[in-house]
């Protein structure tokens, strides 16, 4: 049994209420600065910003009953705290196996499982049994009927489980923005020049560019960008949440995965809040349903799979893809891309460190799929390199929906395209100077003859899945395939 006044160390991706409120209100507080862990991989530099700020808002929110010690590693701050601490389980491998050990020497008394999930652990494990093969919208409506939403008795509200099809719309014609209200935009305080200060000092050589914190960092700010995003945005979410507008990076994207990840919102509070506006009218249902299926849906099954999967997972490479990231790619160099899609969602890791799901499945990872960049290279990049990426968000997708690197548990084929997809669903192709409609020659599409290289390069592969054999017998009818793939194998710039 472990003592009422042992202090609870709370991580930083732990800092909501839910982490430390209810039974925990009474427990002071711990919370770690680790240089060590800031300089032990190249981060974007924001993500290091909104990890500290948040760190330090907390403290500060939690006043005298908090602790912030700033040491080189936890072990040393640790040392220098000398209480035995309790703890929520942690969010990657390496933090659990670092806990445990801890544990073991006597200085984590007790692993409580984490508040920052809807679904326990334990719970998906007897859900997923045997299965070999996962798919979402099994899981997804398993927890739509366990947390009764958008439940009318045991039927789904509408009569529908999925309202995709009513969310597929291309960027309305003759616009250059969406023209939703923006979104909630925190302002940077004290703590965040401090933290600035410090970052110029402790990690020179960060991914992408310093600039104004965009992001909610605190509980307070956190509610304040659910609200915004409820009351103002959640109406256009639906209709175009897979469109790509070049001038409009947000869109009507909730911009809640920061906070969410940083566990300064509870998911379920989310998706309350979002059905609410629903059953008051307030936002139509398919916007609501979709944006519940990221939270309820994707986010949890991404956070189940990769306990599920376990480490070995990251090994995965069905697809044999071993090119290294090119420097470009690595430093989110988006000034040395020709290619208006590719180019302005480099520019949106490099600007801010993120990207909406679209331009990260569609342009960055269909580009890397076509170009076989290796993809647990690509996943560490992706996970440092974003402002919301964390070691249990990205290895189910990239490794598995990205990258189809785990030769189809996550997803039923690759998925990449040419440019008609792309020229269809974002406002980039005008004024590019790449045609989507040519695979050869100067102004040849990348990802048009990427599309076809790729089809070739896995073409037996490919020729076996019913869902992508259309492509290849597509391959086999082009009169000039054998030019394209030499163009390809030769092509230096995109």
């Amino acid at each position: 049994m472990t003592a009422a006044d042992t202090p609870l160390w709370l991580f930083a991706d732990q800092l909501g209420p839910h982490f430390h409120s209810g039974d925990h209100a009474h427990r002071p507080v711990l919370l770690i600065e680790s240089a060590s862990a800031l300089r032990r991989r190249r981060f974007h530099r924001q993500k290091l910003h909104l990890i500290l700020s948040a760190l330090r808002h907390t403290a500060a929110d939690l006043g005298e009953r908090a602790t912030l010690i700033k040491a080189d590693t936890y072990t040393e701050a640790l040392s220098r705290h000398r209480k035995p601490v309790l703890v929520h389980e942690p969010t990657s491998f390496a933090a659990e196996r670092f806990v445990e050990r801890l544990r073991a020497e006597g200085r984590v008394a007790e692993i409580l499982p984490t508040p920052g999930f809807a679904l326990p652990r334990a719970d998906f494990r007897r859900w997923a049994g045997d299965r070999t093969r996962f798919r979402m919208e099994d899981f997804y409506r398993e927890q739509r009927r366990r947390f009764e939403v958008l439940m009318d008795g045991d039927q789904p509200v509408g009569g529908r489980w999925n309202f995709d099809t009513d969310n597929r719309e291309r960027p309305p014609k003759g616009r250059t923005t969406l023209g939703a209200e923006p979104p909630y935009h925190p302002v940077e305080d004290e703590v965040d020049a401090a933290v600035r200060r410090d970052l110029d000092a402790l990690v020179p050589d960060a991914v992408g560019a310093d600039g104004p914190r965009l992001f909610a960092a605190t509980a307070e700010e956190a509610r304040a960008a659910l609200d915004r995003f409820i009351s103002h945005r959640l109406p256009l979410f639906g209709r175009y949440e897979d469109a790509i507008m070049g001038a409009d990076w947000a869109m009507a994207h909730s911009l809640l995965s920061v906070p969410l990840n940083l566990g300064l919102l509870h998911p379920l509070d989310v998706v309350r809040a979002a059905e609410d506006a629903y059953r008051d009218g307030a936002a139509p249902l398919a916007a609501v349903e979709g944006f519940i299926r990221q939270i309820l849906g994707w986010r949890e099954y991404v956070w189940q799979l990769y306990w599920h999967f376990g480490p070995e997972y990251l090994a995965n490479n069905a697809l044999d893809a071993h090119t290294p990231l090119p420097r470009w790619w690595s430093d989110a160099d988006a000034d040395a891309v020709t290619a208006a899609c590719l180019r302005d969602a480099l520019a949106g890791v490099r600007d801010r460190g993120w990207t909406h799901h679209i331009q990260r499945l569609m342009v960055l990872g269909s580009h890397a799929l076509q170009r076989g960049y290796d993809p647990r290279a690509l996943n560490e990049w992706f996970s440092t390199a974003f402002v919301d990426g964390f070691a249990w968000v990205m290895p189910a997708n990239v490794i598995g929906m990205s990258q189809h690197a785990d030769g189809g548990r996550m997803a039923t084929k690759p998925y990449t395209s040419g440019g008609a997809y792309l020229n269809t669903m974002s406002d980039h192709c005008r004024g590019c100077r790449y045609d989507p409609k040519k695979r050869l020659g100067e102004d040849a599409c990348p990802f048009t003859a990427g599309y076809w290289a790729f089809t070739h390069r896995h073409r037996d592969r490919l020729a076996a899945n019913m869902r992508t054999a259309r492509a290849v017998s597509s391959m086999n009818r082009l009169s000039d395939l054998e030019a394209v793939l030499e163009q390809e194998r030769l092509r230096e710039s995109f």
